[in-house]
């Protein structure tokens, strides 16, 4: 065969990119008899296993039926599988290897395929393996040890990430790098500071890497240190810090940051992108979101599947759904599983049951097959809703239709689904009759239904309950004061407080986040007079209760009040919860009209919740508030929960 022959068929395989291809150009070779040339079928199986969407299985093949298979094709498929789906195959294709007998494996077939384990944090897989390169005298080696340093990182083990390292006779950047991500994925801070101080040289990744550690443990402050400390930051520093201010609830910062980047004319990429809309979407900042989305689609970002998904997450959150479904009808085709489940989570939060069916519907029949993720967002939407038989159909199917076995958040929103329409016994049974053991949230979520609809014997059991699992919870001791209160039962309220101030423990403070001409404002329950912004809110919320008070009669609901005290003291304490605050605050800032967004970190009360709805009618204004559960838009006198909440 000629020399220009071949180097056709070389070109050819190089720039095949479908698998119907390369089956046409496998069958000219094996009309050529260059099938049993191993050049030519290691070339076959490295075009499948690395540059072919979804043609591992043939690469398989064609590796099992060769009849002079060596090291490179068995490595090349191993390589394939671990930068899969489906990373655990690489360990059988390695197995059959090894049963080969006359292959040897060498330092790249372990390098791949201690990653494949790595990455489907087969611990005990990778102890074996790790066996195996010893054996055969790899375990050293600097790529395997590297990649060994990552296996033990990613299953927490440190102490053996330690040794691996220590016992290598030269080790790169890599290396190093790799055990300051271990120490800081096995929770040792201390030991990350210490590997990184002893680093010679550091690259750009060494500082990513300490930065990310930092941030990844709740270490904001000593990444900031770190950051600053960079000579030089690239995206994935600025990236980091955006999203470690973000998850680490530093709103303000997350946002600065973003700003000091685009001073530094850096450009933003995905991750910085949808670290600042998530900010936006935690602290509800809607016109900073909807700045970021103006960027986003000048700036040619809008066909990034997870921008979008981000942006929808961002409107859903900050109580404009239009805006989500937006989003989400203008990314047609490009829809990922992550997309739709987001817009169903943004109807449920704000009650929109039947809509979320709808959309959840649409999804299957488009060829969408729902996740465990989807089905939680889908039972969400049908208790905030009260769509009983609804979710109890779901949840059924689940199993019977989708072959997805419940766990225990779906359990969860079943007891919600219940508890929440007021069908409390039908909500323990429930819980008694589960295949798995509940959970401490599943019984605290009964436990507020106990609370909201004032039975107090219920919730007495349930607390016995929480007592073996959880019993010194501040959440669960002031739900049940909130039902002693409500029944006027004031001893068990004393009883319960004596106790929380004997054993030192605190009651979640409660606290509301306001968006005013941009800027974030946080307000905490009873918060006293100090500084301007706080006088400037009770002056004000002083000026609605009474306007309240004389023009639509509204009266204080005060059995949230959780102790034994005068009316007029009872008054004066739910007057000082934090949402009522920043509304006050929001309609002595805004110009008449603007519609206030509220975040909250509870549940709002009934007290707060009777105001909001007589404020938005007597000051002609849209309240959105969203509390811990869901979203509450109160217009014209009105709340869009229905009062079911």
């Amino acid at each position: 065969m000629s020399i220009t022959h071949l180097h056709h068929c070389n070109t050819l395989l190089t720039t095949c990119k479908n698998l119907r291809s390369l089956t046409q150009i496998h069958a000219s070779f094996i009309k050529s008899g260059l099938d049993t040339d191993p050049y030519f079928t290691g070339k076959l199986i490295l075009q499948c296993s690395i540059s072919i969407p979804n043609a591992l299985p043939y690469a398989r093949r064609l590796l099992l039926t060769s009849p002079h298979p060596d090291a490179f094709m068995f490595n090349t498929l191993i390589r394939g599988y671990s930068q899969s789906n489906e990373p655990h195959s690489s360990v059988s294709v390695f197995v059959d290897m090894m049963r080969k007998g006359r292959i040897f494996p060498d330092s790249f077939t372990f390098a791949f395929v201690i990653k494949s384990a790595a990455c489907f944090r087969g611990f005990r897989t990778g102890f074996q393996l790790h066996c195996q390169a010893l054996k055969h005298g790899f375990g050293s080696h600097v790529f395997v040890a590297t990649t060994l340093i990552g296996l033990y990182g990613e299953s927490g083990c440190v102490e053996f990430a330690r040794k691996v390292f220590d016992e290598m006779p030269e080790r790169n950047l890599v290396a190093w790098n790799a055990v300051v991500t271990a120490c800081f994925r096995g929770g040792d801070v201390s030991g990350a500071e210490g590997v990184f101080g002893k680093m010679v040289v550091r690259d750009q990744m060494s500082w990513n890497v300490m930065l990310a550690g930092y941030v990844k443990a709740g270490e904001v402050e000593s990444g900031k240190k770190v950051f600053k400390e960079m000579l030089v930051k690239d995206d994935v520093s600025w990236s980091t810090m955006i999203v470690g201010f973000a998850h680490n609830g530093r709103f303000d910062e997350a946002f600065s940051c973003f700003r000091e980047m685009r001073r530094a004319e850096m450009r933003p990429n995905e991750v910085s992108l949808s670290g600042v809309l998530s900010a936006c979407s935690q602290s509800g900042a809607f016109e900073f979101g909807k700045v970021l989305h103006g960027f986003v689609d000048k700036a040619g970002y809008s066909w990034i599947v997870s921008v979008n998904n981000a942006l929808i997450d961002m409107y859903s959150r900050c109580g404009n759904v239009p805006l989500a479904r937006l989003v989400f009808e203008s990314m047609v085709e490009k829809k990922s599983i992550v997309s739709w489940t987001s817009m169903i989570a943004g109807l449920a939060m704000y009650g929109h049951g039947e809509e979320a069916i709808g959309l959840f519907n649409e999804m299957t029949e488009s060829g969408v097959m729902p996740d465990k993720i989807s089905f939680i967002s889908l039972l969400y939407a049908c208790s905030h809703a009260g769509l009983i038989r609804e979710g109890e159909d779901y949840f059924s199917k689940m199993k019977r239709v989708y072959n997805i076995e419940p766990e225990i958040e779906h359990y969860g929103c079943m007891v919600d689904l219940y508890g929440r329409s007021g069908q409390l016994q039908k909500a323990y049974s429930f819980i008694c009759q589960m295949p798995v053991p509940p959970t401490a949230v599943v019984w605290r979520t009964l436990l507020g239904a106990c609370s909201s609809h004032g039975d107090t014997e219920l919730a007495e059991q349930v607390k016995q309950r929480l007592n073996e699992l959880d019993p010194n919870n501040p959440g669960d001791l002031v739900l049940l004061s909130n039902v002693y209160a409500t029944s006027g039962k004031w001893k068990d309220v004393a009883s319960i407080r004596k106790s929380m101030i004997v054993n030192k423990i605190k009651k979640v403070t409660g606290w509301s986040l306001v968006e005013v001409d941009k800027a974030m404002y946080k307000f905490t329950a009873g918060e006293k007079k100090k500084g301007i912004i706080i006088s400037e809110a009770h002056e004000k919320l002083k000026e609605i209760i009474l306007r309240l008070k004389d023009e639509v009669g509204y009266a204080p609901e005060v059995a949230n009040a959780l102790y034994d005290i005068e009316e007029e003291e009872k008054e004066d304490q739910v007057s000082k919860h934090s949402e009522k605050l920043a509304l006050a605050f929001a309609l002595a800032r805004l110009p008449q009209g603007a519609s206030i967004r509220i975040v909250k970190n509870l549940r709002i009360c009934r007290d707060c919740h009777i105001v909001m709805k007589l404020a938005s009618r007597v000051y002609g204004v849209e309240i959105v508030v969203r509390d811990r559960s869901r979203f509450h838009s109160f217009k014209d006198g009105s709340c869009s929960c229905r009062d079911y909440w």
